[in-house]
């Protein structure tokens, strides 16, 4: 593709010579003869000062907001991170502008909402594609995700490939770190949702207020949007930018009443629109409340049928890795959940704790790397509804873990639920299933769907259900 093809839109500080580029990228690692590469400051690492490894490797072109000296042409602009952007989109001839966006935002809730809108497009028939937490799809094909909102080349490259495939509506989570860094900036959104707004990610925006700031862009962005009226930052948005709102608690435009939760799901009436419908789910806890109001408040405001989107949310399924049991036929039940915030993990235990007719047996830890505050405040909701604790590891990254739960520890002072330390999780699990009572309820908490621990900078192979299958096996 020509430079100047490339470059369409982004503005430019200098005049350039135009020539075929062969490919894109922002990875040094990545350049090859006759590449385009962007240098983008980044957290930990700035592009600029790859700049000469990117030469070397054959570059021959290096989209800058500052001379690098490399020898090779130079483009600069005010902001690589917007300019590669745009370079991304021409690059993949703009795949947006042929489908349609509606998007979800919040703390806690996003990869089951959004996969429940997906669920309920695709009973309508409408040829879909989600980009999330768990997996990208593109139809019925999943694909792995690695960001739950990717980077510019792999979201474009994404939505090419839904574009030819027919896809006309695409359903995505959208990340707080994807907002602050403008990733999505060029998408032209229909609908976005809000689910609510809790403590996480202060690693990385330092304040709430800042969180709150990063969320809050998506609305400004958007055609049509819905809130959580049961939500205070909800409610502040909904009086900030109008839209639709929803409510299990009170007055909104899509409600739900008559709220019925079981260990198998929940059930409730759905009003919105003048019209009423019983709607049954087979997740458990008024979080699914929440989730599925959100659903149907989101494709309702991109004018779907109430009908439809009644019947849509009777069909939907369960959600991998959220309030999934993964045993059958044994005296006991294993649970797994993303849980893995103070928020969240207070929700699903709520939601057990009304259900539960033996203990509830917590396994839980804290990512490492990630913002420290909330460990102590994760053990105080796990002690809060749980009979039993066992505090270990979770993804800890380049952090030790037995550092991660002496912070852990320090929000179980004085709580009454007993406790064990087991730091290794895999070993910790075990403990879970052979000490387990008849009627217990075993959570096992934030790993959720993913089959993978992050053990220092290294990703290895960890999958709870076959971990549990194991254990089982040998009882």
């Amino acid at each position: 593709m020509l430079l100047s093809a490339l470059l369409k839109g982004l503005p430019v500080r200098d005049p350039f010579t135009d020539r075929e580029i062969t490919g894109i990228t922002c990875d040094s690692r990545a350049v090859k003869e006759g590449f385009l590469f962007a240098a983008i400051p980044g957290e930990q690492a700035d592009g600029h000062d790859y700049a000469a490894k990117a030469a070397a490797a054959g570059a021959a072109v290096i989209l800058a907001e500052r001379p690098v000296h490399t020898g090779v042409p130079e483009i600069l602009v005010e902001s690589t991170r917007d300019g590669f952007q745009q370079v991304c989109a021409n690059y993949f001839g703009h795949p947006e502008r042929d489908m349609r966006f509606l998007a979800v935002t919040g703390t806690n809730g996003k990869t089951s909402t959004t996969q429940f809108i997906k669920s309920i497009l695709d009973g309508m028939g409408v040829r879909a594609g989600l980009l999330g937490t768990v997996c990208n799809m593109i139809g019925a094909e999943r694909y792995p995700a690695v960001f739950t909102t990717p980077e510019p080349y792999q979201l474009f490259s994404i939505l090419r490939e839904m574009r030819d495939a027919g896809v006309q509506t695409v359903v995505m989570e959208v990340s707080s770190q994807a907002m602050d860094q403008r990733r999505v900036d060029s998408l032209p959104f229909a609908v976005a949702g809000f689910t609510n707004l809790t403590q996480d990610h202060l690693d990385y925006h330092k304040t709430m207020e800042n969180y709150k700031a990063a969320k809050a862009r998506l609305f400004s962005m958007a055609e049509k949007k819905v809130f959580n009226a049961d939500d205070a930052v909800g409610r502040e948005l909904a009086e900030r930018f109008g839209g639709l709102t929803y409510s299990s608690e009170g007055a909104a435009d899509v409600t739900a009443c008559d709220i019925a939760v079981e260990l198998t799901g929940v059930s409730y009436t759905l009003k919105a629109c003048g019209k009423a419908a019983p709607v049954t789910v087979s997740t458990p806890g008024l979080f699914t409340v929440h989730n599925t109001l959100c659903a149907a408040g989101v494709l309702l405001a991109a004018g779907y049928d109430f009908e439809q989107v009644a019947e849509g949310l009777n069909r939907i399924p369960r959600v991998p890795g959220r309030a999934e049991i993964i045993t059958d036929g044994y005296p006991f039940t294993v649970m797994l959940d993303y849980a893995h915030t103070p928020d969240a993990l207070e929700n699903i235990l709520s939601t057990l704790r009304a259900c539960a007719k033996g203990r509830i047996v917590t396994l839980f830890g804290c990512g490492g790397d990630r913002d420290r505050t909330k460990r102590p405040l994760m053990a105080k909701a796990a002690a809060k509804y749980s009979d039993f604790l066992i505090v270990t590891s979770d993804n800890p990254r380049t952090e030790e873990p037995g550092e991660i739960i002496k912070d852990i520890l320090t929000g179980l002072e004085g709580a009454e639920p007993p406790y064990v330390v087991i730091e290794n999780r895999r070993e910790a699990i075990g403990y879970a299933i052979r000490n387990a009572r008849a009627g217990d309820l075993i959570l096992l908490a934030g790993k959720g769907h993913e089959d993978y621990q992050i053990l220092g900078k290294t990703k290895i192979h960890f999958d709870e259900k076959e971990i549990v299958k194991e254990y089982l096996e040998q009882c």
